[in-house]
């Protein structure tokens, strides 16, 4: 007989103990639209839509900085000594 009550594994961290991995020295890139700023970036200025931008972003989520060259982003984590990581 087959349990027809499914239970969803256990996560092995909380959403706050996978954050805080890296000890705050944790960034990664995310590609974004230029409509998106707002959302990451509340005081920052209205832009032209459409446009490509990176947004570096601390392992919590937190926004960092955000440019519209990737190279820009990267040189401003490793500026803040900061470990890229490959979010996919």
């Amino acid at each position: 007989m087959l349990n027809a009550t499914k239970s969803e594994p256990a996560p092995l961290l909380t959403n706050e103990q996978l954050a805080s991995l890296g000890g705050g020295r944790v960034a990664y890139l995310k590609s974004i639209r230029s409509e998106e700023v707002s959302k990451l970036f509340p005081a920052a200025p209205p832009l032209q839509p459409g446009l490509q931008l990176f947004a570096l972003l601390a392992a919590d989520g937190t926004p960092i900085a955000v440019t519209d060259s990737r190279d820009a982003a990267v040189a401003n984590a490793m500026q803040h000594e900061l470990e890229m990581v490959s979010v996919h």
